[in-house]
């Protein structure tokens, strides 16, 4: 079943704003933890904060490379492709800015959801707070490239 351009329109405008969302939450943990990325010695409610940003983090960078790139890819008409193709192609549209910047936070994320230990914390939301910044300038780049398109 092939979906239309006008239903994936809409699926996009979903994706996009369910980002924005997440996106919002994920700067508003930042901020807050902000107080914390260097001590050494977390208190259990600061390790809550923690944790907290980088789920938000992982979580974001999932709707932005698995819903909003993939649908904007399928709305390029554009063949399914493995994720590093579709960046480093999407990078060469100007849809993001660093096929790079994103396929390490892919790999900060696998790390988040796949190999987390609670000590490890403070040292990866150090990792997570540099690479929030990018991930919302690589957000923005791709609203620059949708509104060109009208599709947002």
């Amino acid at each position: 079943m092939r979906i239309d351009q006008t239903e994936l329109e809409e699926i996009l405008k979903q994706h996009w704003d369910l980002l924005l969302r997440s996106l919002k939450t994920l700067q508003q943990s930042r901020e807050k933890t902000q107080v914390y990325l260097n001590k050494t010695d977390l208190n259990f409610e600061e390790l809550e904060s923690i944790d907290s940003l980088t789920s938000k983090f992982g979580r974001t960078s999932d709707i932005y490379l698995q819903k909003v790139l993939r649908t904007v890819w399928l709305l390029l008409r554009e063949d399914t492709v493995p994720l590093i193709d579709l960046l480093n192609r999407a990078e060469k549209l100007r849809m993001i800015l660093s096929a790079d910047q994103l396929l390490q936070m892919r790999d900060i994320r696998n790390q988040i959801t796949h190999e987390y230990l609670p000590e490890a914390a403070p040292e990866l939301a150090l990792e997570v707070n540099r690479k929030t910044e990018q991930l919302a300038q690589n957000i923005e780049q791709t609203e620059r490239f949708l509104r060109q398109r009208d599709w947002l």
